[in-house]
């Protein structure tokens, strides 16, 4: 599997809890997803129905093309007290560092599925740990060049997640991140 967030451990529901612990006044969040992949919508969903115990409005924000980000992004940012989720998918990768500057422009906290979001100027990410999936395919290969049949392996959920923050952003976004979220994260940016 790879760095793709994953609904059965939580990943939807950490991402809203983790914008609202690092910005309370967020009461309205876009998730920027790709329309055209269902897991995605399944995924929207599960945030839809997470929101309202958090006091969040979770709003869809669709990523086809540059335009349409920028438009959206800039659409939604007219209003108060919103924040932004990015979801794995294609198109949050190929537009990544718009992404990244428009979140800044528009003064919007913003949780993104992986780290790479965030050494790029993004505030906070959430995700599974890339290079430990990779090191569990690596065994898989193995398996399968010792002679099992690929059909027979179980399907793996990421074991380990890291937690990333960019302190430079925050204090850009004029936000002070809580104590207790710094004492989780697995890299703190200055």
């Amino acid at each position: 599997m790879t760095g793709f967030m994953n609904i059965e451990y939580g990943g939807t529901g950490k991402w809203l809890e983790l914008l609202k612990e690092v910005a309370p006044a967020v009461t309205r969040v876009a998730v920027l997803r790709d329309p055209a992949n269902p897991y995605l919508i399944a995924q929207f969903g599960a945030m839809q129905a997470v929101g309202p115990s958090l006091r969040l409005e979770v709003i869809a924000v669709n990523m086809r093309d540059s335009g349409e980000i920028e438009r959206s992004v800039k659409t939604f940012a007219s209003y108060p007290n919103g924040g932004l989720v990015v979801v794995a998918s294609g198109a949050a990768i190929r537009y990544r560092d718009l992404i990244v500057t428009l979140a800044a422009q528009h003064k919007l906290p913003a949780v993104y599925w992986e780290r790479f979001f965030v050494v790029g100027g993004g505030l906070i990410s959430y995700g599974a740990d890339l290079i430990d999936n990779y090191r569990r395919a690596a065994g898989y290969v193995d398996r399968i060049l010792k002679g099992e049949k690929p059909a027979d392996l179980p399907v793996q959920a990421p074991t380990k997640l890291e937690m990333v923050i960019n302190l430079k952003t925050a204090k850009a976004l004029g936000l002070t991140i809580p104590p207790a979220v710094l004492a989780r994260a697995d890299e703190v940016i200055e």
